[in-house]
């Protein structure tokens, strides 16, 4: 009795198994036109998405790069005019962003604002860094703390605080000094002096090895004076 259920349950089963397989083959054969179709679009969009990397994308990142390179050579030597707009010889970074956006890396927009700050254009400067988007952690807190600088020549020192404390926070290092006494000059501006003297004592007491360090007495002794 116990085979003969077990028998019927596999008859069963199979019978579901060859109702689907017949069904697949039935839908397949009516729809063949549009599956084939399917497929043959598929193809051709990769094909596509191939091609465009290849002829396209990748040459244009290599001539990006190349153009990168006198670019940078301009800014390290402090040309920031001519590493910006380049002199119709070379691209400045400017015109290397108009025309390969970041294929060339996205420390484009790092050096570009930079560039900007260093001429004094601050508000070109805020708007080139908030396109940074690099997660190297030293570069990425100066980018941020060079917009603070750019908001503090645009005397917007709220904004620039709170800049100088994103930084802080993202360097997590020696640099975090130079970070700390900016967001101190930066509270005396908005005339809260004790806050400008935690940021002080936060460089003696972590970083006094530090350029920073050797000078923040003064700076600590000039708050506490007036007390």
């Amino acid at each position: 009795m116990a085979k003969k259920t077990v028998d019927v349950k596999e008859q069963e089963r199979q019978e579901r198994v060859n109702e689907t397989v017949s069904k697949t083959d039935q839908f397949f054969r009516e729809n063949k036109k549009t599956i084939y179709s399917i497929l043959i679009a598929l193809l051709v969009i990769g094909l596509a998405i191939v091609a465009y990397y290849k002829f396209y994308y990748q040459p244009k990142t290599r001539e990006a790069v190349e153009q990168m390179y006198p670019a940078e050579a301009n800014f390290r030597s402090g040309e920031f005019d001519l590493a910006l707009n380049g002199d119709g010889n070379v691209l400045g970074f400017s015109q290397i962003i108009d025309d390969f956006g970041a294929k060339a890396g996205k420390s484009v927009y790092f050096y570009a604002g930079v560039c900007e700050l260093q001429l004094g254009n601050f508000q070109e400067a805020i708007d080139y860094l908030k396109k940074y988007k690099g997660k190297e952690s030293i570069l990425k807190a100066r980018a941020i703390a060079c917009m603070g600088d750019a908001y503090t020549g645009l005397e917007d020192f709220g904004k620039a605080l709170d800049c100088y404390d994103k930084a802080i926070a993202a360097a997590d290092n020696v640099f975090a000094a130079t970070y700390m006494l900016k967001a101190g000059v930066v509270c005396e501006q908005l005339g809260d002096n004790e806050k400008a003297l935690t940021y002080y004592k936060a460089i003696k007491d972590k970083y006094p090895q530090s350029i920073e360090g050797y000078d923040i007495d003064k700076y600590i002794s000039r708050i506490e004076s007036q007390r």
